[in-house]
């Protein structure tokens, strides 16, 4: 639930969109993204989102439904236009964002009564966003959702914060605050942990995560890999994991948080062990890194399971 849109990604690399020419059309939005991610792996994925009445918002349901994603919960606001999105692509490390939507995006117009509360109840996985937080009618929608759902199976909160969507890093945390205690699953960066719960060191904001009812703390940290953190008994982290980045040749690093959300669920609802989640879900972030779009770029099992074999095999030999 949360965040679509159309991606417009410059053709060529290393060039300011004040001199690109050329561009290419995606589907994008961090919720569809990781619907598109889960339904790689064959896992049966729905989105709940809006577009605009428009042919973009036509070409969003035509790729999702192309993924194999089910875009039945997805309407449109006649008002609104389709979010577009622009970034920049200066490898390794620098995409600059360009958000267009004004007035209003149409996915922040998710209304409580339009919600499916049995489907909301039934899925193994439910996935919601910091942004479907960050206006109304979708931040009640989202915490309506979340109350109804009551924490069946694994809820899971991007937490996806956007500065640009936000007054305040105060007022994303408000809200944040109000949606943890329905949430068993909650993944973000460093940044993005010191929005939620006010902490930037990795163990520290996984055990302030925990605190807030957390089961599963990801925390994402750059260079220095993955942390993942489950809460024991006690209410104390009972393991910790950290798994180091795979070293790719970085082309687009937008859709790599994406792509780990997918195969996170993946790995959750195949009931794998913490390790082994976290170095798959590393290994398709790092695939999509090494690749132009976000979506359409969205690994399968095959492809997952060669390079993180590959690197397996590496990683004996160089021991």
């Amino acid at each position: 639930m949360g965040r679509l849109g159309v991606d417009i990604y410059p053709l060529q690399t290393g060039v300011s969109l004040r001199k690109v020419e050329t561009f290419g059309k995606y589907l994008g939005g961090t919720a569809a993204n990781v619907a598109v991610a889960a339904a790689r792996y064959g896992r049966r994925s729905a989105l709940i989102s809006r577009t605009g009445a428009d042919p973009f918002g036509e070409y969003l349901h035509d790729a999702l439904q192309g993924f194999g994603v089910d875009d039945r919960h997805i309407t449109a606001v006649p008002s609104l236009p389709t979010p577009v999105t622009f970034c920049e692509i200066f490898p390794p490390d620098d995409f600059p964002l360009y958000f267009y939507r004004l007035p209003k995006a149409p996915d922040l117009e998710i209304y409580p009564e339009e919600l499916d509360l049995d489907a909301i109840r039934s899925a193994d996985v439910f996935w919601v966003t910091g942004t479907g937080l960050s206006a109304e009618p979708s931040r009640e929608a989202t915490l309506h959702a979340l109350r109804a759902r009551g924490k069946r199976g694994i809820t899971v909160l991007d937490l996806d914060y956007r500065p640009m969507f936000w007054p305040s890093r105060e007022a994303a945390r408000e809200q944040y605050q109000q949606a943890l205690p329905y949430v068993s699953v909650a993944v973000g960066n460093q940044d993005e942990c010191d929005t939620a719960v006010g902490i930037r060191d990795p163990h520290e904001a996984a055990q302030a995560l925990h605190a807030a009812g957390i089961e599963l703390a990801v925390v994402k940290q750059g260079p220095k890999g993955v942390l993942a953190s489950v809460r024991g008994a006690d209410g104390r982290p009972d393991t910790e994991v950290t798994v180091p980045p795979v070293p790719v040749e970085v082309v687009n690093g937008l859709g790599a948080g994406d792509a780990f959300g997918g195969a996170l669920c993946h790995g959750l609802l195949a009931g794998w062990d913490t390790e082994r989640i976290m170095r798959f879900a590393n290994t398709a972030g790092a695939i999509v890194a090494s690749r132009l779009a976000c979506a359409d770029a969205m690994p399968t099992l095959d492809e997952v399971e060669q390079l993180l074999n590959t690197g397996l095999e590496e990683a004996v030999r160089a021991r």
